[in-house]
């Protein structure tokens, strides 16, 4: 639903109508974008000669020719990106907002992200061309920002595009008032005018013509787009919760109606993968038995892992695919999805047994290990979709390429398998025809392939991995892709989560062991006193104040990081983590948390964001680490803090619960069965392995693992002190079982312990 009245679509006519420009024609203009357990081999797990992809950032002063503009004392590899760019751009902050008021000049607000396709080509086609360029600098001030730095900033105007234009996306570019009022805003501008889209040559003088003969006008719509904003921020959406079974069903129907039940995944193209759905289904498969909802997850991963959206030879999840059949990908690949990713494969290993799942898990963490990696254990952000100036050049192949690598009799048989052609499967995104480019994906199982080709599977799969492998190394050669080396706390924060609940599944100290340097690299580094919790860590500082996904997010890691080493410091900074978001993000009035803490910068509105968008909303990830924590710890107040999340957002959750499926997943947890076990045993000792193992084995996803060791006052006590009557039985580990706070007698039997929690 728009959110502005008839007045306010006026007010926008008014601004669409500078020169020639129609309402209609200017909505056109708003750019979507084409928008086996075994692990893998070690020498996928290798690095070729010559190196895997690596930032640009070390020597990008060399790579350049020309004066740089301001931006090259910036940290962020998006910002200096453009260092040489003849836009004279500024950084987000007091000094460009000032210039604007003392000039008397709109602003011209970018924002975008270093792997983003549509960012590089509007840098290379505008902002490089010097008569755009003259343009800008007469007529703005300039300032740029990465969206992956500022959350805050990118969900504030991206919210407001969609509101005024239906649509956002990257590179989003706002003009606006010195005080960060916006009165255009659209995504991709071409230099010039074509197709129905408005150019830079064209835009500018109109703007500027606007803003020097009718400034009035323009600020008394930007004045009313910032009173709307406000007040949609301010909106109560509070109500009386009381969920129930009805309502996971009707989470579970809506999700149902938008499945794709020919290629697995939700609605149409542009089509993402949307990990947080997949895991709510799984959830939902757990309370009812409906084996429908455990099937809309297996045939999407299957056909995900099966895709062009996967990477077929150096695993890890692309962005999206612009396709519905998951066969043509947009290249980027980001960290969060190869967590999330990650984490819904091994939850469908653990229900299945199914060891392609747990193969795509590990394929995924090998990616991760290999490529996306900092020496100091933090995870890098992402990598880029372009080699060379051209989308995917780094991952599409030809069959002539492929027949030169592989050989005449080895290439026909994967060209078969991988769905190659002569003219190409991959259209161009910019003129939707082939040249002879292919994305790499599979269109049936291994299984029926080998049926196809006459061939046992066992000999398919050793044909084709020998294949990958070869193609792999000769990709290595090709120009190497850009890789931001932002370590972000929110997103690291995940890839926590997802290695350590895989440390627990498959027994896997290597991936235990990831989790915690990741973990230790930013409570060492990224944890300033005085300032809290930071957002990113760069070139060995850590800088930005941290918002709620970082402490959601990290949070979340933390917490399953206890349960896999049972080390208190993780749950102790859990918890002080959690203290500190509800002393500085909560909303006392109406209850969740606000996107930014209550001290720092203002900006044209604050925001709570509950719903589900690429990512789970922090305030979602915050209910579930309340509840998680709560239980814990016997701290009631945090299951209230929780309950009042969904609360302040009653209207929206029970109207429309499918867009908040995170939360969902947190009110399954809330409303039970949920379990909380005490292990009371000496950490290292066989018994106590053995019990964890078990309850690691089968998938139960509401119940909290707390270990007790031996002794009068084990460090626990402090943060659990109920657990000082959980002792050993006979000097053998002792399992204690709570299932909706009603307590089992402690047992020392596995099997008895398994059937409490089975009851």
């Amino acid at each position: 639903m728009n959110i502005f009245t008839s007045k306010w679509k006026r007010a926008a006519v008014f601004i669409l109508l500078i020169g020639t420009v129609t309402l209609t024609a200017i909505r056109s203009q708003v750019f979507t974008g084409p928008t086996g357990q075994n692990k893998p081999s070690t020498t996928i797990l290798e690095k070729p000669t010559p190196s895997s992809p690596g930032s640009l950032r070390p020597d990008i002063a060399e790579q350049k020719e020309g004066n740089p503009n301001r931006l090259i004392d910036e940290q962020s590899p998006y910002l200096l990106q453009h260092a040489y760019d003849p836009v004279d751009w500024y950084p987000w902050g007091n000094e460009a907002f000032e210039k604007a008021q003392v000039e008397n000049k709109p602003i011209f607000l970018s924002i975008g992200y270093s792997t983003c396709h549509w960012c590089h080509v509007m840098k290379e086609e505008v902002f490089n061309d010097p008569e755009v360029a003259r343009m800008l600098n007469e007529t703005f001030v300039n300032i740029i920002v990465d969206r992956e730095e500022r959350p805050d900033i990118d969900g504030l105007y991206s919210d407001i595009s969609v509101s005024m234009n239906g649509t956002s996306g990257w590179p989003l570019n706002v003009m606006m008032t010195y005080d960060q009022k916006p009165f255009y805003i659209t995504t991709y501008i071409p230099r010039e005018s074509r197709f129905g889209r408005l150019g830079m040559l064209d835009l500018i003088p109109q703007l500027r013509t606007a803003w020097e003969e009718q400034q009035d006008d323009l600020l008394n719509i930007a004045d009313q787009v910032a009173v709307k904003v406000n007040q949609i921020s301010g909106t109560s959406r509070r109500g009386e919760f009381a969920p129930d079974e009805a309502l996971f069903e009707k989470t579970y129907q809506e999700m149902e109606k938008q499945f794709d039940e020919q290629n697995g995944g939700f609605g149409n193209e542009p089509k993402f993968p949307v990990p947080h759905r997949l895991m709510f289904l799984l959830r939902y498969w757990h309370r009812s038995g409906n084996e429908n909802a455990l099937a809309m997850v297996e045939s999407s991963l299957q056909a995900m892992h099966q895709g062009g959206i996967y990477d077929q030879l150096g695993y890890g999840f692309h962005r999206y695919t612009t396709d519905e059949a998951w066969q043509e990908p947009h290249f980027e690949k980001m960290l969060y999805d190869q967590a999330l990713m990650a984490m819904v494969y091994t939850e469908a290993y653990q229900i299945t047994g199914r060891p392609e799942y747990a193969q795509a898990a590990h394929e995924i963490f090998a990616y991760i290990l290999r490529d996306m990696t900092a020496a100091s254990g933090g995870f890098y952000s992402a990598e880029d979709a372009d080699s060379e100036g051209k989308e995917g050049g780094f991952y599409l192949w030809t069959t002539a390429e492929i027949r030169e690598i592989l050989g005449e009799e080895d290439s026909g048989l994967f060209i078969a398998a991988y769905n190659l052609t002569e003219t190409g499967n991959y259209p161009d995104p910019l003129t939707n025809q082939s040249a002879g480019d292919n994305a790499l994906y599979l269109e049936s199982p291994l299984s029926e392939l080998a049926m196809e080709f006459h061939l046992t599977e066992e000999e398919l799969t050793s044909r084709l991995d020998d294949a990958r492998h070869q193609l792999f190394i000769a990709r290595a050669a090709r120009s190497q892709l850009h890789r931001d080396d932002k370590i972000l706390t929110d997103w690291n924060g995940l890839m926590i989560s997802a290695f350590a609940k895989a440390g627990q599944v498959y027994d896997d100290p290597d991936y235990t062991k990831a989790a915690q340097n990741a973990a230790d690299i930013i409570l060492q580094e990224m944890v300033e006193e005085n300032e809290g919790l930071q957002h990113r860590y760069l070139a060995g500082e850590s800088d930005l104040p941290a918002n709620i996904n970082d402490y959601a997010f990290f949070t979340w890691g933390l917490i399953d990081l206890y349960e896999s080493t049972f080390e208190v410091r993780y749950l102790e900074n859990a918890l002080l983590l959690t203290d500190e978001l509800l002393a500085h993000f909560w909303d006392d009035e109406e209850g969740a948390f606000y996107f930014t803490p209550t001290v720092g910068e203002e900006l044209l509105a604050r925001q709570k964001i509950i719903k589900d968008r690429d990512l789970p909303s922090g305030n979602s990830v915050a209910a579930l680490n309340l509840l998680r924590l709560s239980r814990l710890t016997a701290n009631p107040e945090y299951e209230r803090k929780a309950y009042d999340i969904a609360r302040s957002h009653a209207v929206k959750i029970t109207g429309a619960p499918a867009e908040y499926s995170m939360l969902m997943s947190a009110i399954d947890f809330a409303l039970g069965p949920s379990y909380e076990v005490v292990i009371a045993g000496e950490p290292t000792a066989a018994d106590t392995q053995a019990m964890l193992a078990a309850l690691r084995s089968g998938f139960n996803p509401n119940k909290v693992v707390l270990l007790r060791p031996a002794g009068d006052s084990p460090e626990i006590l402090l943060y659990a002190e109920y657990a000082k009557y959980n002792t050993r039985h006979g000097e053998q580990a002792t399992a204690y079982v709570c299932k909706n706070y009603h307590c089992e007698l402690p047992t020392t039997d596995i099997e008895l312990m398994l059937e409490f929690l089975n009851e």
